[in-house]
This record gives C-alpha cells, structure tokens and sequence, in this order.
C-alpha cells in the first residue's frame, strides 16, 4: 500500500482512471463549483453554497475509489484513506472542512468494524481521549507524535486485528458507507422536523445572510401552520440577504430586510436568532458567515438565544488556536471597494480586508440544533467521540 504522502503515484502506477476521476474532483474543487447549487452552475449564475452536496460528492468519490482498488487488510484501507485526506486537504480541503470530516467518519467506521471481530473491545475503547484531556488540553492523538511521514499512524498503534485479512470485510465497509450517504440525503429532513420546537407563534427570527438549511428550516415551520416574522440582514458585500428574503417572502413568510449596521438596533424585538455554520470546532465554537459574530454580540448583549442549524457532517475535530483566523481565507477586496476608488492617493496607506468567515465563541451560542438533536456547545466534545476516532483527527496536516 502506498505512503499516505504518495497517493497519486500509487493511483498513476496501478488505477489510472481512479487517478483522473480524482483530478477531475481536485479541478471542481479549486474552482468552487463542488460547493455551489448545480442549478445556479447551469444557469451560469452564482449560487448558494451547498456543503451538503459537497460532503455527497466526496463520500461517492471515496465509495468508488475504496469498493474498485485492492487492499487487503483495514490497516491497508486506513492507509489509503489518509493518503486521500491529504491529497484532498493540500488541494483545497482545508477550505472546506465538510471533506475531511466525510474522511475521518469513514475511518471511524472502518476502525469500528474491524473491532467488532475482535474479542478485546474494552482495550480499543482506551483510546477515546476523556473530557478532562479535551477540555485541558490541545487538540492531539492519544500517543506522542513521531517524525515519519506517518506522524499520527504507525503499524504499532493499531492492534493484531487490523491486519487480519476478511473476505467480507470490503462488503461490510461498503455497507457502513451507504449508511453514511443516507443519514446524508435525510440531514435536512431530520433538522426540519424539529422546526415547531424552536419557531413558535407570533416571534421575531433574525438570520444573517443565505443559508439554505435555515431556509429550509423556517419553510419547514411555516408549512406547518406557525406564523412568525423574519428579519433578515443583508450579509453585505455579497447580499446574499436579500435573496434570502426574496426566497421566504415568496414562500408567504412575514419577511423584512435590514442593513447589517442596523443589527444592533433591531435585536431589541428580535426573539430569537438563528445561524448559519460552514464549521462546529471541537471546543463548541462557530465558524461561519463574515458578519455573524456581530450578530452574536448583540444578540448576547441583549440576552437574546442564539441557535446554529447544522448537519453534524459540518462537525469539525479542530480547536480556534488562531482565533478569528481559524479556517479563514481572505477574498478580493473588488467587493467592498472599486479599483477606481483604490487609485486615490488616500487610499494607499490603507489595508482592505475582506475574510469570508467569522470565529464565534462557544460562550455566543447557546444551542446546536442538528440532524440527530439539540445539544449545547459544551456536549460537542462528546459528538466528536462518537463520530471520529482521536488518531484520525490531525491526519491530514
């Protein structure tokens, strides 16, 4: 099996048509096109983001090239699963972290399933990190990291079981990797169905900016007979507000839109906020829109709840060391400022920044409402025990 670090050549020398259905994933990548609405691609128009059909479109990358390539044994197919987290991450992944979640889940199924044959359970169970450790410590795998290539995976980590050779083991994993995809295609079902206990009658909703889920959310709750009202910012430069509101207004939603400078002085009314989320970090923070830790400020400043609607896929084992720059990734400044105005002499000692994102503390939110429940920020530590195993969640750096 090849080094993590050497997927493309072990694709090139032994799957070569594997080899060009992952570039043709990597170009789509670096484009931006996996994470805009197909119909907003074929309009020729931009689109909203859709990370859900991005977690789709990399769990069948990976159903291809895992059920059509030959390994013998899980601590073969582990091997080739971080050889393609990585790949996936230098090229981009790391924008968006939905891809290397939809790895390290099927990892985490992987590892499961070749435990299950194995009598000595409890010892696998030794390497969940506890909460005092996640609490007071960085993020890191259970064991000292190493200098090979195979920093956080090492033959001797992984016991007697995982080199044992099962002919049903690839059918078993096949299996585990469907039952990913529907728990996918039934994400925004399961989150809408929880709409009536969370929007009730006559409230104030304010959200920030385009979001799909939230959308879908609020349609969901106002197909069920609940009347309420929707103060919608704009989410400036990109106003992507006012498609949102457009959207719902359309749909017979009470709908207003207001300037995102005007937040502050409409939370007052407001009852409840809800938002968006591109990331969930491993300490219960937020990454999402630029613009909605200003909405979560004055939201706590007039006690008013805040609420993430999110797919657990977007649950992400990382910690906010950098702050407001976790996951961040700064854009053209052409949206906030004209070249024109960039040629007056007044302008040059001045440093545009335009970030797409913003890190909220988990001290802002008050409730994650996902496809599998409620759960506040302080019992993410807990989703992420469940859904990924502690060797895997530094493997693709």
């Amino acid at each position: 099996m090849p080094d993590p670090n050497d997927i493309r050549e072990w694709l090139a020398m032994n799957y070569p048509k594997h080899l060009s259905i992952l570039d043709k994933f990597e170009v789509e990548l670096k484009l931006g096109r996996l994470s805009i609405e197909s119909t907003a691609q074929q309009q020729g128009m931009l689109g909203s983001l859709d990370r859900l059909g991005l977690a789709t479109r990399t769990i069948e990358l990976l159903k291809i090239l895992i059920g059509s390539t030959r390994w013998k044994n899980a601590a073969e197919l582990l091997l080739l699963l971080r050889g393609i987290g990585r790949e996936l991450h230098a090229v981009g992944g790391s924008r968006e972290p939905a891809i290397g979640n939809i790895v390290r889940r099927i990892m985490a199924a992987v590892r499961e399933e070749a435990m299950n044959t194995d009598t000595a359970t409890s010892q696998h169970s030794t390497n969940r990190p506890s909460m005092q450790s996640i609490l007071w410590a960085n993020p890191q795998p259970t064991r000292s990291s190493k200098s090979s290539v195979n920093s956080h995976f090492d033959d001797r980590d992984l016991p007697p079981i995982f080199y044992t050779e099962r002919p049903e083991f690839k059918q078993t994993i096949m299996e585990a990797i469907q039952e990913i995809i529907l728990d996918l295609e039934d994400t925004h079902k399961n989150i809408n169905e929880q709409a009536l206990s969370y929007i009730h009658a006559d409230e104030v909703i304010l959200t920030y900016g385009k979001s799909r889920t939230i959308e879908r959310f609020l349609m969901a709750a106002f197909a069920k007979k609940r009347n309420f009202q929707v103060v919608v910012c704009e989410g400036a430069p990109n106003m992507g507000g006012h498609k949102m509101a457009k959207s719902l207004s359309e749909a017979g939603i009470d709908t207003i839109v207001v300037n995102d400078s005007a937040t502050f002085a409409v939370m007052a009314r407001v009852n409840k906020v809800l938002l968006p989320a591109h990331a969930v970090l491993a300490n219960g923070g937020l990454i999402t829109s630029s613009g909605c830790n200003m909405v979560a400020l004055a939201a706590n400043n007039m006690s008013i709840p805040v609420v993430c609607i999110v797919g657990m896929f977007k649950l992400c084992p990382m910690y906010p060391h950098e702050g407001q720059d976790t996951l961040q990734d700064m854009v053209s400044p052409s949206s906030v400022i004209s070249l024109n105005e960039l040629g007056n002499p007044l302008m040059k000692a001045v440093k545009f920044l335009n970030p797409v994102h913003d890190y909220i503390a988990p001290e802002l939110v008050n409730l994650y409402v996902t496809n599998v429940g409620a759960f506040q920020p302080s019992y993410i530590y807990r989703l992420l025990a469940e859904n990924y195993h502690s060797d895997d969640w530094e493997s693709f750096e």
